[in-house]
């Protein structure tokens, strides 16, 4: 990999894992879901002129796909980080790696292994010892969201893997944020209510964190990342998202202030552990279809 690139994908990687204490400050000022849908119409509105309208012909699939990928995903994850800290999202997400070889296993034919079985094992046994902390006990719906986020992402993978090559990841994107926006913005009404008359209460953070979501992440970094799927080999990039949760977790301390327990620690590094193992193994099977992280 050219010095240049190596560069992007690390940077890539970086903004990622920050991304997860960014939000959190537009969740401090948005309701969840609202936020989400803001997010989306966003970049809607800034891809609309370089992708268009989605076909009618694609209606079909592009709307189930927006439903996975873009309404379920993002509130699930959202709702779920809204009582949760940054550090065990940016940890918890990366089931989404085992799911998604579970369910390629079953729909795609891929064959599992024991590496890779082992592999699931101890990602799953990390975040169940993160699950294990009293905090968690006493109100464990808001992990159970963001592993249901990464449940659902899976899902998506699957989805979009069966729409073969027809679309690139840039259309894909802006397609399915078109779709999914209006969707968000009745949820948002219909679960929280009227939020538009809240927005002049909005702080500058709140409003940084939606451009930094929409601009920086969904646009530019998926620009780089599918830029780099292209040009390289899927094993050659994939382990660069072990970077994410070790940089999600020093991000969550640094600009939250969240403190990392001994649980956390061991079951991040157990996390990374099993996903590294099953994205060495066989990355095929869990490239990532329209996003990564958040």
């Amino acid at each position: 990999m050219l010095p240049q690139h190596l560069a992007l994908m690390v940077l890539v990687q970086f903004l990622w894992g920050v991304n997860f204490a960014v939000a959190k400050y537009g969740i401090d000022h948005f309701a969840p879901i609202f936020f989400v849908a803001l997010r989306f119409s966003l970049v809607a509105v800034l891809l609309i002129f370089v992708v268009g309208l989605p076909k009618r012909a694609m209606l079909k699939r592009l709307i189930p796909l927006s439903i996975t990928m873009g309404v379920m995903h993002f509130t699930l994850i959202f709702l779920g980080m809204k009582n949760l800290d940054a550090a065990t999202s940016s940890i918890a997400v990366q089931l989404q790696t085992p799911f998604a070889a579970i369910l390629a296993a079953f729909f795609l034919g891929e064959t599992l292994g024991w590496r890779r079985i082992l592999g699931m094992v101890i990602a799953f046994g990390g975040v169940i010892l993160i699950a294990g902390e009293p905090r968690f006990s006493a109100n464990p719906w808001p992990l159970m969201a963001v592993i249901g986020a990464a449940l659902v992402w899976a899902i998506g993978n699957v989805q979009v893997k069966a729409l073969g090559d027809e679309l690139d990841a840039v259309t894909l994107n802006g397609w399915i944020a078109i779709l999914a926006a209006p969707q968000l913005l009745i949820a948002s009404w219909l679960i929280e209510g009227p939020q538009w008359q809240h927005i002049p209460e909005v702080g500058w953070q709140g409003w940084a964190s939606l451009l930094f979501q929409a601009i920086v992440i969904a646009i530019f970094t998926y620009w780089i990342w599918y830029n780099m799927m292209r040009r390289y080999p899927v094993n050659q990039v994939m382990p660069f998202t072990l970077l994410l949760p070790l940089i999600g977790v020093a991000a969550g301390a640094v600009m939250r202030g969240e403190e990392v327990t001994w649980q956390m620690m061991v079951g991040g590094l157990a996390t990374v552990a099993g996903v590294a193992i099953i994205v060495i193994r066989r990355p095929a099977v869990v490239a990532p279809a329209t996003k990564t992280g958040i």
